[in-house]
């Protein structure tokens, strides 16, 4: 990719000069290193954020910015992308740092080449990985957001607890401040209250998940090895993980065996895809509407007859 062009402040004529000043001090604050003319461009992709791709002769560097009250959003993601690099399970990009200036906040982190094939069964073993990092309780130290939605992660020590409250009870209760279809809230409730059912042989533990695992937040470099990004982390059943990744593309059975090499599949878990899939679904239809309700109907009323 060709990123040479005119000087920053000419390509980012809808960005405040402090902005970028504040973005050149984070990165010499913590690397020591000094940007000096400095070239950015405008990356393609992504519709919550602007994303930038920012360079000198010698370094570059990836930078996405918004509003400077959504702040908190790259604070969560910094987070999450800091707890999978402690895993050392599987690269993310390294966060170089985030901050606020006048009506802008912005996250950097290093630049990674995403244009390879990942290798399937080197991704599921490094995923299964991290997912073997566990702890005593379900949630995370920190609230952060799915998509740009809210997403709450307060301890629980109850996974189905922790499922029912924080995310499918969430959901629904933003359907019905969002006026959605109430058979489908009134299903979802009655779902709500026959969770436990979907776990009476199943004992999940509290694995270190990436929370947002659709085919667009993963990939590979030139070589094939795996780069997973934009995390909304917790710790949760590993089957959530899996289950995102077949919602919004699927990783194949070569994928499936590899994982269950190093992280064994349960049984139930098809049945339980449906469970946790319902969570994006009814997130998608509370921020889109259209078609998604529907689809969060049909799951919920398949799930309920799987009960």
């Amino acid at each position: 990719m060709d990123f040479a062009g005119p000087d920053a402040r000419e390509l980012a004529t809808d960005m405040s000069d402090s902005l970028w000043q504040a973005v050149k001090k984070s990165i010499s604050d913590n690397t020591r290193y000094h940007l000096r003319d400095y070239r950015l461009a405008r990356l393609s992709g992504g519709n919550i954020n602007q994303a930038w791709h920012l360079s000198d002769r010698e370094k570059q560097y990836f930078v996405k910015t918004n509003r400077g009250d959504l702040l908190y959003m790259f604070e969560a993601e910094r987070a999450g992308l800091e707890e999978i690099h402690q895993s050392q399970a599987i690269r993310v990009p390294e966060v170089i740092g985030c901050g606020a200036v006048a009506n802008h906040s912005f996250i950097v982190m290093e630049f990674l080449e995403i244009g390879g094939i990942a290798d399937d069964s080197l991704l599921a073993h490094q995923l299964a990985s991290m997912h073997r990092c566990t702890r005593d309780q379900f949630g995370f130290h920190i609230d952060n957001t799915i998509g740009s939605t809210a997403q709450i992660n307060t301890n629980d020590e109850s996974w189905v607890e922790f499922w029912r409250t924080q995310r499918l009870g969430f959901q629904l209760d933003l359907a019905v401040k969002n006026r959605l279809d109430r058979e489908m809230i009134a299903r979802g409730e009655a779902l709500s209250e026959v969770v436990a059912q979907f776990f009476s042989s199943y004992r999940p533990v509290a694995s270190l998940l990436h929370g947002d695992l659709w085919s667009g937040n993963w990939g590979a470099d030139n070589g094939g090895n795996p780069i997973i990004f934009d995390p909304a982390c917790y710790y949760g059943d590993h089957e959530a993980d899996l289950a995102m990744m077949e919602l919004f593309g699927q990783p194949g059975r070569r994928f499936f065996d590899a994982y269950d090499e190093v992280f064994s599949i349960d049984a139930g878990y098809t049945t339980r895809r449906d469970l946790y899939n319902l969570y994006h679904i009814l997130n998608h239809a509370n921020l889109f509407g259209g078609h998604y309700s529907s689809s969060a109907r049909n799951l919920i009323d398949k799930l309920l007859a799987a009960v």
